[in-house]
């Protein structure tokens, strides 16, 4: 009886994994479209808006610059914001630098273990080739 029920979660675990796969894929697809058509070196204001608006295009479900609550020793702390939150299981934190800080890694672990998400996408639109600016955060 454990073994079936065993397996049942690993299934579900699998699947879990393949749609969670499949959306940082298509916010990675996306934020690569963005970076093709306008380069680095602008705004991470305007990276955020051109993502958002290649979202739209691709049907991506998303909130932009949503509010996100702090618990500090049982009191809500109000005032962070994500900038942006995909399908609600995917936190994606945008940067526009030549060279990321150590800090934002670990802001986005923050708001991860804060939300009770297991993934995140710390984009950097300053690199010359996006796909050396994304890394994958998982919890």
């Amino acid at each position: 009886m454990i073994e079936p029920q065993r397996a049942q979660r690993s299934q579900r675990k699998q699947r879990d994994n393949v749609e969670r796969d499949a959306v940082t894929e298509a916010v990675i697809a996306a934020a690569i479209e963005v970076h093709r058509c306008l380069g680095p070196g602008l705004l991470e204001s305007i990276y955020e808006e051109a993502l958002c608006v290649e979202f739209d295009l691709r049907g991506i479900v998303y909130e932009r610059q949503s509010p996100f609550d702090m618990v500090y020793k049982g009191h809500r702390i109000m005032g962070e914001r994500l900038d942006l939150l995909v399908q609600n299981q995917v936190v994606v934190e945008l940067k526009s630098v030549s060279k990321l800080p150590d800090l934002a890694t670990a802001q986005v672990i923050s708001y991860l273990k804060a939300s009770g998400l297991k993934r995140g996408l710390l984009i950097n639109f300053g690199h010359t080739r996006l796909v050396d600016g994304v890394k994958r955060i998982s919890i």
